[in-house]
């Protein structure tokens, strides 16, 4: 006996097209889409109408204030976040289900420099089977490009909480640090005022609000000293920033797990008291796909970073 198997084949939307239309509509913007996607806005454009074409209906109308979906491209976006979604975890699982040997981290670049590599030795002996590859990923988008199994994100406090893909691992304080030969005896400041007299570090570019924690403004008025803030020497990241204050180059503000090893090797010294630490705006979770929810590979790490 022969067995005929019939079907009715796929017609298919154009994928590029896809994933053009759902950055255009995130962004509504075919120029941040085009950034994003590393394309020039033409293709990003020439994308959107084959999509359009194969839809039968415009997707998006122009307004004053960017791209706004039409009833047809609302309906699609709904669809079309969900497949991207879907599709972005297809590696993710084929790897879960080969379980390689290697977990891939993604990691911002401060972090690994001031917390991490100190406790992969730990972590390498407390797990020989389990190998590490370390990538620099300061955002989303970077940790998707480069692929990881595991992202530890930097992300506002507010709304984040322990779920089944995620889980918080520092939550840290802000305070002010220097290198012990830039203050008297090496040692904290009797009187908060005294700062006006050592040089200052600023953080990240001059204006841009990255919470009032990161603010000498902000610690001039807590500390009552009423000595204008110097602008002195300022760096785009806080990676920076710490390497200047370990040089003896001015005080930073710094977060408690990046200068915690830094302050047991008296690499760095506080210069106030704990009562004048504030919180910080933003915390550390470890994020990982739904496929790998479980894994003991995942919660090894989870385990050896906190530690």
């Amino acid at each position: 006996m022969n067995l005929v198997h019939t079907g009715i084949m796929r017609i298919l939307p154009p994928f590029d097209g896809l994933v053009a239309f759902e950055a255009a509509a995130r962004h509504r913007s075919m120029t941040l889409a085009a950034n994003e996607l590393r394309l020039t806005q033409s293709a990003i454009s020439h994308r959107l109408k084959k999509l359009e074409a194969f839809v039968g209906a415009s997707l998006f109308n122009r307004t004053g204030t960017g791209l706004c979906p039409t009833a047809a491209g609302i309906s699609l976006l709904e669809d079309v976040g969900r497949l991207l979604d879907d599709m972005s975890g297809l590696r993710a699982r084929s790897r879960a289900a080969s379980r390689p040997a290697t977990l891939k981290i993604g990691i911002g670049a401060a972090l690994s420099q001031y917390w991490l590599v100190r406790r992969l030795p730990n972590f390498a002996a407390s797990n020989p089977d389990i190998g590490i590859e370390l990538h620099v990923a300061e955002s989303e988008a970077q940790a998707r490009a480069a692929d990881v199994d595991v992202f530890v994100s930097w992300m506002p406090k507010a709304g984040a909480r322990a779920t089944s893909t995620q889980r918080l691992l520092f939550d840290e304080q802000v305070f002010p640090v220097a290198a012990p030969r830039l203050v008297p005896r090496g040692r904290q400041l009797s009187n908060p005022e005294a700062l006006v007299d050592l040089p200052l570090i600023h953080k990240g570019p001059g204006g841009r609000n990255d919470g009032a924690e990161w603010s000498w403004h902000v610690w001039f008025e807590r500390l009552r000293i009423r000595t204008p803030v110097p602008e002195a020497v300022r760096f785009g990241s806080l990676g920076m920033a710490l390497a200047a204050a370990i040089e003896g180059a001015g005080v930073v503000l710094a977060r408690s797990l990046l200068v915690h090893d830094a302050l047991a090797d008296r690499r760095l010294c506080r210069l106030l008291q704990s009562k004048w630490d504030m919180p910080s705006s933003k915390a550390h979770f470890v994020r990982w796909p739904p496929v790998l929810t479980g894994d003991k590979r995942v919660k090894a790490f989870a385990n050896v970073s906190l530690r």
